[in-house]
C-alpha cells in the first residue's frame, strides 16, 4: 500500500485545478489514514522549521510550548516533536470537533488561518481547547512580504482565503491581525505580536520570498490585559 502511495505522490496534480486538487488530495489523506491506522504524515520541512532557530534564541519554547500541546494545520512539520497534530484528514479545523474544551496548554497554528473561510469561528474553537493559564500561538503569512498584492487569488497559494497585516484592516481581502484577536478574544492577554522576517528575501513583486515573511502572535488564556508590542 505505501508502495501505491509512493506512486500518487508522483503524478503531477498541479496540473488539476485546484478546486480538483484539493478534493483528490483529501481522499487521499483521509485513506491513507484509514488504511494504515496511527500513522502520521513524512516529516516536511516549511514554514514551522524555518523559525526553529530564531525561537531557540528567543527561548520561545521553554516560554511558551510547555506540557500538553497541538499543531494544527502541521502539514508534516510540528512544532515539537511530542506534540498531537491535526489537519485537513482528521476533520474541519474551524470546530476541531472531538476535542474537549481546555484540553492543551498549548496551540499552535502556522500558516493555517489564512486557508479558514471564516477565521473568527476557528479562532474561537482553537481558544475554547486552550487551558486556562496556556498559550494560543498563531503564525501567518504577512501580505507585504509573503504575496505582495492586496487582491485574491494568491500568487503564491491559490487556497489563501485572507491575507494579513499586523495591525491594519484593508477590506475585503486583508484582516488585521490584531484586531482580529481584540475583536475575537477579548478575554485574551496578547504576549507579543511581531512581524517576523529572518533571512526574508523580497527582490520584487513577481518573486516568491524566502526566509520568514510572517506575522506571530502569542495570546495567553485569561491573562490580564489585551497589550503588547508590534514593529
Amino acid at each position: 500500500m505505501e508502495n501505491l502511495f509512493s506512486l500518487l505522490k508522483k503524478f503531477p496534480w498541479y496540473v488539476l485545478p485546484h478546486s480538483c486538487y484539493h478534493a483528490i488530495r483529501l481522499s487521499y489523506l483521509k485513506t491513507r489514514k484509514a488504511l494504515i491506522p496511527g500513522i502520521s504524515r513524512p516529516y516536511r520541512p516549511s514554514e514551522t522549521t524555518k523559525a526553529h532557530a530564531r525561537r531557540n534564541r528567543e527561548d520561545f519554547f521553554r516560554k511558551y510550548c510547555q506540557g500538553t500541546g497541538i499543531d494544527i494545520g502541521y502539514g508534516g512539520d510540528p512544532i515539537t516533536s511530542d506534540c498531537d497534530v491535526w489537519d485537513i484528514e482528521h476533520g474541519d479545523a474551524h470546530f476541531v470537533k472531538n476535542i474537549p474544551d481546555s484540553s492543551y496548554d498549548f496551540v499552535y497554528s502556522s500558516h493555517t488561518l489564512e486557508h479558514m473561510e471564516k477565521p473568527a469561528v476557528a479562532l474561537e474553537n482553537w481558544w475554547r481547547i486552550v487551558k486556562p493559564g496556556g498559550y494560543l500561538i498563531l503564525y501567518v503569512p504577512h501580505r507585504d512580504l509573503y504575496e505582495k498584492s492586496k487582491t485574491l487569488p494568491s500568487r503564491w497559494n491559490p487556497d489563501h482565503k485572507h491575507f494579513f497585516l499586523p495591525e491594519v484592516e484593508d477590506p475585503p481581502v486583508t484582516l488585521g491581525l490584531r484586531p482580529l484577536l481584540s475583536r475575537f478574544l477579548p478575554d485574551g492577554g496578547l504576549e507579543y505580536l511581531k512581524v517576523c522576517d529572518d533571512g526574508c528575501t523580497v527582490h520584487g513583486p513577481d518573486l516568491e520570498s524566502i526566509g520568514e515573511y510572517s506575522i506571530e502572535a502569542v495570546v495567553r488564556k485569561q491573562a490580564d490585559a489585551f497589550g503588547g508590542n508590534s514593529r
